[in-house]
């Protein structure tokens, strides 16, 4: 697991570029949410499922099923060290209303046996209590 605290000044491995088009350090993006396990949590679904592939990146396990929908939580989720997290591409975020969002992206990363991989979804959340959860998705 990478240390998100250490790593603050980074740029956000979600890809997030501020208004000058330069990439937001991690702290000032990602980062804010993924120590929020109970509290507040991201304004959008966008925000969530970026925060969300950061945590795949830094291996904050706790942080995925915090933000998973009680409705289709797995007991449990593993990360994969060896799995290499290289980039997010976010295609479209829909609100469908004030609270059910989608969003569609593409994840690319190198698997440990160096085999390339891309998880192309469109992703369905919904906002519970005032906080966004991640529902499920359908692969492309």
């Amino acid at each position: 697991m990478m240390d998100a605290a250490a790593n603050a000044s980074l740029p956000c491995p979600c890809g997030r570029l501020d208004a000058q088009r330069r990439p937001l350090a991690l702290a000032a993006c990602c980062g804010r949410f993924l120590g929020d396990t109970l509290e507040g949590g991201a304004p959008d679904a966008e925000s969530l499922m970026r925060s969300r592939y950061t945590a795949f990146v830094v291996g904050a396990a706790p942080y995925l099923l915090a933000t998973w929908h009680p409705s289709t939580r797995p007991p449990a989720v593993q990360i994969d060290p060896a799995t290499k997290w290289l980039g997010l591409e976010v295609h479209k975020h829909r609100a469908i209303d004030a609270t059910h969002s989608e969003v569609e992206f593409v994840a690319r990363c190198r698997m440990g046996g160096g085999r390339a991989a891309r998880l192309h979804e469109r992703s369905r959340f919904v906002r519970e209590g005032g906080r966004w959860y991640y529902v499920d998705g359908d692969l492309r």
